[in-house]
């Protein structure tokens, strides 16, 4: 394994260790199946290639199935809304579905959020 995706790694485990109070919420939905029996993985690397070098993004949560990135917007996100375009924007140019929550959405209508999820995947 190379050294970038070695690092990527380690940086996945340290977000899953340090989750977010929002990320533990919908992860307790979405884990083990338990949504519509779709997997998903939470902090998880997604490989993508520009002018033949590998970059990596890591996804807040990501379901294969439907290439699904559903990423978490905290107040760091109010800071980085240009890095946040360009990585949705290069995200769906090669395939992907990307929804965005912010964190209030989450803690005052998981449901909602669910159901938006589920139109996609089911």
């Amino acid at each position: 394994m190379n050294q970038k995706l070695q690092e990527i790694k380690k940086r996945c485990k340290e977000l899953r260790i340090n989750q977010t109070e929002t990320e533990a919420i919908l992860w307790n939905f979405l884990r083990n199946r338990r949504f519509y029996n779709r997997k998903f993985y939470r902090q998880h690397p997604i490989k993508f290639s520009i002018n033949n070098k590998v970059h990596y993004f890591i996804a807040d949560f990501y379901c294969h199935e439907y290439k699904l990135v559903i990423e978490l917007d905290g107040e760091i996100h109010k800071k980085q809304k240009e890095y946040d375009e360009m990585r949705e924007g290069l995200l769906k140019g090669i395939g992907f579905i990307v929804m965005r929550f912010k964190n209030r959405e989450i803690l005052e209508n998981v449901g909602e959020v669910l159901n938006k999820i589920k139109k996609i995947i089911v």
